[in-house]
């Protein structure tokens, strides 16, 4: 073959390649691929979130922990999640975010691959923080993405499967991460998840793009970040009342199923550790069902501040029953769970409130300080509640882990159901400020 030929079939292949591209970008299911790796990297961040909660004794015995240092040592990741998701938005609004979704995966990969092999306590907190930072990326991203690459007509319904994605995420950190501690240990259920991090990230810089120019971005966030507009979304008092209800609902399912719910369930029911991460499995499932379906409920009759006062008193009655009605069969339980986590699925009205309440153009900025409630109060609920269970614990121990009654607990969790009912005081003062 002549050397003009060859360049010929260079030139060809070359060509033949950017027109595949060009097709895939162009493809209509293309946003719907990336979408899907957007709704993988959420699966991942509540994978890693949850993941403490089917290890409680390995690691209070690994690290020497009373229960207000396991808590401290799960609330790492809230309080640099808490941090990082200040500068997310502006970040991915300036520099590319396909660059930074990956490298935010990569982040929590490193995070989950270092965690097990910690030497100290510190640096397992190091390893935790570092997986915080990264999953502040997750939520950010899937709607910047979405923004980039779905129509306004469309954006409600992407953004409304983010609850799918994550409670899918929440399910796999109970009962597979629980099989997988049992079967082959928790550390190497950690470096399992590390490497499915480590390969995430590779395939989210390999196949997504960014757009050049976004689709729904008014509907997000202004392409200048201004103080006024910060300044305006404070100065309304309506504002920091969503944030302390939606903070005050989502925290007792985050903190329940996050940590402290298995080995509650097991001492209160007498049930093992894999049979625990099923029943709070239930509580994510009844919040993936409740998340849509009250959006829809509430789009069809107009009555949000209802359905948010209606979902924070099941979520009370039921969670209420479950901690303190300890006589109940497994299969109420498992019930009540999906009741618990279906009417916490009203917390989520709270965006949508927020966006009907302030101007369009600082509805990102809206998002932002509502979801500081729910990273504020669980950085501080989980080493709460495990202060709590140290102030009462009797000195029982095994093998080196804090043995807690039921009573310890009974106590401890008395918080959860005080934060409901804290919720539907703030509904109310939303609601009155309407008027």
């Amino acid at each position: 073959m002549s050397t003009l030929e060859s360049l010929n079939a260079s030139t060809t292949t070359v060509e033949s390649t950017s027109r595949s591209r060009f097709n895939l970008l162009n493809s209509r299911l293309y946003p719907w691929v990336i979408i899907a790796l957007a709704s993988l990297f959420l699966f991942y961040k509540y994978v890693l979130q949850i993941g403490p909660s089917v290890m409680t004794n390995q690691l209070m015995q690994q690290f020497q922990l009373t229960g207000a240092g396991l808590g401290n040592l799960a609330a790492t990741f809230f309080y640099s999640y808490l941090i990082a998701q200040l500068f997310a938005g502006p970040l991915l609004d300036r520099f590319s975010p396909r660059l930074l979704t990956a490298l935010a995966i990569g982040l929590c990969a490193l995070g989950a691959l270092t965690f097990p092999g910690a030497p100290s306590l510190f640096d397992a907190c190091i390893s935790r923080m570092m997986i915080g930072v990264g999953a502040a990326f997750a939520t950010i991203s899937y709607i910047k993405f979405t923004a980039m690459w779905f129509k306004p007509s469309q954006f409600a319904f992407v953004t409304g499967l983010i609850a799918t994605a994550a409670m899918a995420g929440s399910m796999a950190g109970q009962v597979p991460m629980a099989y997988l501690v049992e079967t082959v240990g928790w550390q190497n259920a950690l470096y399992a998840s590390g490497i499915f991090g480590v390969v995430l990230a590779a395939l989210f810089f390999l196949v997504a793009r960014n757009k050049a120019e976004p689709v729904a971005a008014q509907v997000v966030t202004s392409s200048t970040i201004r103080l006024a507009d910060f300044t305006e979304v404070l100065k309304q008092k309506r504002n920091w009342y969503l944030m302390f209800y939606s903070g005050l609902a989502f925290t007792p399912l985050a903190v329940f199923g996050g940590l402290w719910g298995d080995p509650f369930l097991q001492k209160a029911y007498h049930v093992s550790n894999t049979e625990a991460a099923s029943l709070v499995s239930l509580m994510f499932l009844g919040l993936a069902v409740g998340g849509p379906l009250l959006g829809v409920i509430s789009d069809k009759i107009g009555k949000r501040y209802s359905i948010m006062l209606l979902g924070s008193m099941m979520a009370f009655i039921s969670l209420t029953m479950v901690i303190y009605v300890n006589a109940l069969p497994i299969s109420m339980v498992g019930t009540l769970l999906f009741l618990f986590g279906l009417g916490s699925a009203g917390f989520m009205l709270s965006f949508a409130v927020g966006k009907e309440i302030n101007r369009a153009a600082v509805a990102g900025t809206v998002v932002a300080l509502i979801n500081t409630g729910d990273a504020v109060f669980g950085a501080v609920t989980e080493p709460l509640l495990g202060k709590f269970l140290d102030v009462f614990w009797q000195g029982k121990t095994a093998n080196s882990v804090h043995i807690f009654s039921l009573h310890n607990y009974h106590i401890a969790m008395s918080l959860l159901p005080v934060y409901l009912l804290f919720a539907v005081g703030f509904v109310l003062l939303v609601k009155r400020g309407q008027n």
